[in-house]
């Protein structure tokens, strides 16, 4: 339970109880990270069925600002963050990390902001009616990407909290997340295709980046969240 509790704060901004937690513990949450995909699935559902009563765009948009406001734009963050980095280091690791510090935010992270939400804004209008409980499913599986990376990627700031979560990530965990990933698959089909997405942002990270950081990871989970709602938008045409 502390464990899920420390997860909860870290992902999202709903209230949670206060615990003693240190960097172990925040290493180990990354273990229940689906399972915070699941609540905050659900509130994303929610709002865009709500919204959907009144028509398909208020829907999209009810689901989108429940989904900026459950996760506090933590994972947008991570995307501006690494889109000003790459966009700043011409193949400079140094600067990239350097730029990646930076708190403040710069044209390249400002126009991967704007194409993420306005791209998620026009999935979720494509959500077909009773399409919300899938859409619950899709916060679930893109955080099995922060498993998957922190086990096969190298920290790119060797040591510290970075270290730790790649000890904390089990076979076991990266096992069993992926079976029931793809068990929901076989109900929902574009949900099988997350392992896939997830696999080629490793690819792409170790290309470009060489490893990980914590803003890297969520970054990933944005794109891996944009390409399940395309694939899901894809599966509902006719």
């Amino acid at each position: 339970m502390k464990t899920l509790i420390v997860a909860l704060g870290f992902l999202t901004r709903l209230p949670v109880p206060r615990v003693d937690a240190d960097e172990a513990d925040f290493a180990a949450a990354i273990r229940l990270y689906p399972v915070v995909g699941l609540v905050i699935g659900v509130i994303i559902a929610g709002a865009g069925w709500l919204g959907a009563q009144v028509d398909p765009w208020t829907g999209a948009l009810a689901a989108l600002v429940a989904w900026v406001w459950a996760t506090g734009a933590l994972h947008l963050d991570g995307l501006a963050d690494l889109s000003d980095g790459l966009g700043a280091a011409h193949g400079d690791r140094s600067r990239l990390l350097s730029v990646m510090a930076d708190p403040h935010i710069g044209s390249f992270g400002v126009v991967a902001l704007a194409m993420q939400l306005i791209a998620k804004l026009v999935l979720l209008h494509r959500v077909p009616t009773g399409g919300w409980a899938v859409v619950a499913l899709i916060p679930v599986a893109a955080r099995i990407g922060p498993l998957v990376w922190a086990r096969l990627l190298p920290p790119l700031r060797p040591g510290g909290l970075g270290a730790l979560v790649a000890r904390a990530v089990r076979p076991l965990d990266l096992i069993g997340w992926t079976i029931a990933v793809l068990a929901l698959g076989l109900l929902y089909p574009p949900l099988a295709t997350a392992p896939l997405a997830i696999l080629i942002l490793s690819l792409w990270f170790r290309r470009k980046l060489g490893g990980v950081t914590g803003d890297v990871h969520g970054a990933g989970i944005e794109l891996t969240e944009t390409a399940l709602l395309l694939a899901a938008a894809l599966y509902a045409l006719p």
